[in-house]
């Protein structure tokens, strides 16, 4: 039996790593989704007097969307959440992750701003909170402010009919 052994493990290992093949690397899962989005209070780009925490959207549906005025891919998304925004479909918060060069305020005069709220997490500690690895990153939050999904990456209109769509009717929203 001990022989078998070695084959035995290197057979358990090639059976994940087949496994890992078939895996989307954009979906890794969140250990928030279902629970409680972690806390936080921010000041606001544009006006550090103000501040946001998630404990102010109690009672809504919304969406934290993690982005970065230096990330081509919220450039790309940044449409998309303007047209959300002219339709009132929900509030979307805008967490301006990581922004060393200020460049926030600047680029949301200049291209719309689609957002209720921007706090900003100028060192990156409440995106690390959230388990985010990059920009963009969205979380649908809801009216208790669990986690109800992560997407990874630019929302558009398919991502948007195909993931978020469902899970706001499975909300009421």
């Amino acid at each position: 039996m001990k022989r078998w052994l070695p084959l035995v493990v290197f057979l358990v290992l090639v059976g994940f790593f087949a496994k890992g093949l078939f895996l989307n690397p954009r979906e890794v899962p969140s250990p928030y989704i279902g629970k409680p989005a972690p806390a936080f209070s921010l000041p606001l780009v544009g006006d550090p007097a103000r501040s946001f925490s998630p404990a102010d959207m109690k009672g809504q549906v919304w969406l934290l969307n993690v982005w970065a005025p230096w990330c081509v891919s919220c450039r790309h998304e940044h449409g998309f959440l303007m047209q959300l925004e002219q339709a009132r479909v929900l509030p979307v918060v805008g967490l301006n992750w990581k922004d060393k060069e200020r460049e926030a305020a600047a680029l949301l005069a200049r291209t719309g701003d689609p957002y209720l709220a921007v706090p900003d997490d100028v060192d990156g500690r409440v995106g690390i909170d959230y388990g985010v690895t990059g920009t963009p990153e969205t979380f649908l939050i809801d009216r208790d402010g669990i986690v109800r999904l992560k997407h990874i990456g630019p929302i558009d209109g398919t991502v948007w009919q195909d993931k978020f769509v469902p899970k706001l009717k499975e909300l009421g929203a």
